[in-house]
């Protein structure tokens, strides 16, 4: 049986994300993707970018999909490189930058966290507030 991220963890790994969003002054869209990649929570924080709803959900997915964070794609997509034009694939779902990270129980991806709206390090920052929320509800 496939484990898979249920909607109570989602909305505490959303918390801790927010809570990180909060102190950093950055609003922020995070969501919670199941180990396809399909939704499981998702929340758009008071004057986040309408645009980071989209790609917050994509970076999830993105995550699940190619089982890494997305920001290993940055370089690897880059012209010249294998993965070139990967972005352009699959109807565009795929994100190329940072914010989207697996989360693991037992060595096994039972979901995903995307964070979209600031810069990519601002969006990894958060991100990782919610994978470490993940860590503390795994041990």
């Amino acid at each position: 049986m496939v484990q898979s991220i249920q909607l109570e963890t989602a909305t505490e790994l959303i918390a801790a994300a927010e809570s990180r969003a909060e102190e950093i002054e950055n609003p922020m869209v995070i969501a919670i993707a199941n180990s396809e990649g399909n939704l499981v929570a998702q929340h758009r924080m008071d004057g986040a970018w309408l645009a980071s709803v989209s790609i917050s959900r994509n970076k999830a997915y993105t995550a699940a999909a190619l089982e890494m964070p997305t920001h290993e794609l940055a370089e690897p997509s880059e012209p010249g490189n294998s993965l070139y034009g990967l972005q352009s694939t699959d109807e565009g779902r795929l994100v190329i930058f940072g914010g989207g990270y697996p989360l693991e129980r037992d060595g096994e991806i039972v979901g995903t966290i995307g964070v979209s709206g600031g810069a990519v390090e601002q969006d990894r920052d958060v991100a990782e507030a919610g994978v470490d929320r993940w860590e503390e509800l795994t041990k």
